[in-house]
């Protein structure tokens, strides 16, 4: 598991890049909130959001997870665990007044920048 990587990955890059591209600044893999040692991809921090890219076989997307046919019942303990801890991430995050948006690595980084736009546009106020 060493060999994959944490941050910047092509998806990561990607859903960046159009992000960037939609005029919107934000700051990457930091935690959102420093007590809870989890990582966001993207954060948000005046808008308090973050954003989760989830990789389709480590979250165990409904679409694509497969499961692994070696050493199966680790693997699908893992992907629980990996699952179970997504749902708390999202609860002690709205618990601390943040939103959270869970993006996976097969959506396409211009529809998903839109999502993200859209919440950050109803967030923030109008002058």
């Amino acid at each position: 598991m060493r060999g994959n990587r944490s941050r910047d990955t092509r998806p990561e890059l990607a859903l960046r890049s159009a992000v960037h591209a939609l005029g919107l600044r934000y700051r990457v893999g930091i935690r959102p909130l420093p007590v809870v040692r989890r990582t966001a991809d993207l954060v948000f921090t005046r808008d308090k959001v973050a954003v989760f890219l989830d990789g389709c076989y480590w979250h165990g997307c409904d679409k694509h997870y497969r499961p692994a046919r070696k050493n199966s019942e680790f693997w699908t303990a893992k992907i629980a665990a990996n699952r179970s801890r997504d749902r708390e991430t999202d609860r002690l995050l709205q618990e601390a007044g943040w939103e959270s948006i869970r993006v996976w690595e097969h959506e396409r980084p211009d529809v998903a920048a839109a999502q993200i736009a859209e919440l950050l546009e109803r967030k923030r106020p109008r002058t």
